[in-house]
């Protein structure tokens, strides 16, 4: 069984909303990421990743993203406790709040960056740079 993780590439005025994670993060601590989190069992239910994703957002960082969310790509991976993971990045827009680290023992830091910020800073691991990348050329479809 995989345990599914939704996150969101939020933009507002050709930025990014990038998170610092927490150095007591378990995966990737202090490293940079989009903000998301894990999707929880709730048996029969719409909208899951959607709500999930929502939810995680204002949950972290404060701040509430319009409804339309696009799929950008989806990924798997190991965590360093063997567990597996599916991870699905949906493209978002910023619609209310000012983003904070509303969860500390998650989120270090909020950054606002640039797809070129965020490419060449040294914190970004390759997956953040490949989803960043995707969510580039699907905003610039729009």
């Amino acid at each position: 069984m995989f345990i599914v993780n939704v996150e969101g590439a939020i933009w507002n005025n050709d930025k990014w909303l990038i998170i610092e994670r927490s150095k007591k993060e378990e995966h990737a601590g202090g490293l940079l990421s989009l903000v998301g989190g894990k999707v929880d069992m709730e048996g029969n239910t719409s909208d899951i990743l959607e709500r999930t994703l929502r939810r995680e957002i204002f949950e972290e960082v404060g701040v509430k993203v319009k409804d339309k969310l696009d799929y950008v790509h989806s990924t798997s991976f190991v965590t360093d406790k063997s567990e597996h993971v599916v991870d699905i990045v949906f493209l978002c827009e910023l619609e209310s709040g000012e983003a904070f680290p509303k969860s500390p023992e998650e989120v270090e830091h909020v950054l606002w960056l640039t797809s070129e910020e965020v490419l060449s800073h040294p914190k970004t691991p390759i997956y953040l740079k490949e989803s960043i990348k995707l969510a580039e050329m699907l905003k610039s479809k729009e």
